[in-house]
């Protein structure tokens, strides 16, 4: 397999799809990975072109993964060809029926991600020289351009430094429990974002929508909260290469993480939904990280990025990416309703809970020479009839 290997997934689930793509570019960056969210796309697509692998889903729409296997397996040119085949039916004659078509893999839904990829990297052996994750090379004309194209269909926030660190022990542990994962990516914008966004799927939707990352992870579960997070943890560019670009992801952190602390500060002292506070401080500024992310892909494809540019951009761009990113995901209404409250306040009816987004927002951005007694005559404040005394008490950052 000295040429890049054409690796067909089919999966209807678009979160499951995204994470065997990046299982899949992890162990072979140079893979053309399809996604197909049928089987009889599937099938169509192996008849023009035949893949090297086949990542099927056993419950697909239409032809499932078990009769698209039996369809590839009747051709005389396919009895050898590779085939993953992930279902959620693992009874003994399910299983007996499946085995004569001799697929290469049969995992059980929830399918363990690490495993997986080991299995992965047997299937397909590294080429020489074979280009691990280049992004492809630019076709535009200036980073506004780019800019523009990457917008709508960014893979969001960097991830924090220490994160991989923490999905390495998860991982090691026998029976990590949920309470273990949270205290573990609970500080993270994009983990909690993507969490929250794949609990609100249509696939596990169960009416009443997740806002929060402990409301996230029971509906997850945790095995399919640590395939999700090692999805994003091998991503090509999860971690941000260029120093400059590092340390103002750095400086966006540590905001993000201050809001969150002082949101659920100030909500827990009003008797308010704290989670959900800590939640829309944590997010507030995930365009920043986003369009961060973004400027490093566009310096690894060949673009030029000077001191004055960056700083231009950030200010100009941040905001409509995080906007694009948090209606992409789907998060919910009421939690964005949130975060814009940090910037400012409506006109109409809002939640207690936007007040303090909106005092959070008001404290964080507080000029070095004022005081936190200083916003006593805030609208949030009045709004929230705050003792001026509380604004004294506030958790030293």
């Amino acid at each position: 397999m000295s040429v890049a290997p054409e690796i067909l997934i089919a999966e209807a689930d678009p979160w499951t799809a995204d994470l065997l793509a990046q299982l899949v570019l992890d162990v072979r960056g140079d893979a053309r990975v399809i996604r197909v969210a049928d089987g009889g796309a599937a099938l169509a697509r192996c008849k023009r072109r035949l893949p090297e692998l086949v990542i099927a889903d056993g419950e697909l729409p239409g032809l499932d993964g078990v009769e698209l296997l039996r369809q590839l397996r009747r051709h005389p040119r396919t009895p050898a060809l590779p085939y993953i085949l992930i279902s959620k039916r693992l009874d003994a004659a399910s299983v007996r029926a499946v085995r004569p078509l001799a697929p290469t893999a049969y995992l059980g839904r929830p399918f363990n991600a690490e495993r997986l990829r080991l299995r992965l990297r047997e299937m397909l052996p590294s080429a020489e020289g074979a280009a691990a994750g280049a992004p492809p090379a630019l076709l535009v004309a200036c980073l506004a351009e780019y800019l523009d194209g990457v917008r709508e269909e960014g893979q969001g926030a960097p991830l924090l430094a220490a994160v991989r660190e923490a999905v390495s022990q998860c991982l090691s542990c026998d029976a990590p429990d949920l309470g273990e994962l949270e205290s573990g990516f609970a500080r993270d914008p994009q983990i909690t974002a993507r969490l929250i966004a794949a609990a609100n799927s249509a696939a596990l939707h169960q009416g009443t929508p997740c806002q929060s990352l402990a409301q996230a992870l029971p509906r997850l579960g945790v095995a399919r909260t640590l395939n999700l997070v090692l999805g994003m943890a091998v991503q090509r560019n999860a971690l941000l290469r260029d120093p400059r670009l590092a340390a103002r992801a750095t400086r966006v952190w540590a905001v993000a993480q201050r809001s969150a602390e002082v949101a659920h500060w100030l909500a827990r002292e009003l008797g308010l939904d704290a989670e959900l506070c800590f939640t829309a401080g944590l997010l507030h500024n995930i365009g920043e990280l986003a369009l961060l992310r973004s400027l490093q892909d566009w310096q690894d494809a060949g673009g030029a990025l000077d001191e004055a540019e960056l700083d231009e951009v950030m200010r100009r761009r941040a905001a409509s990416f995080g906007s694009a990113l948090r209606i992409r995901w789907r998060l919910p209404f009421g939690l964005r309703e949130l975060i814009a409250a940090f910037y400012q306040l409506s006109s109409g009816v809002f939640s207690r809970e936007a007040l303090v987004l909106n005092l959070t927002g008001l404290l964080l951005n507080l000029p070095s020479e004022q005081t936190p007694s200083d916003l006593r005559s805030a609208r949030c404040v009045s709004l929230l009839r705050l003792d001026p005394e509380l604004l004294l008490r506030l958790p030293p950052a």
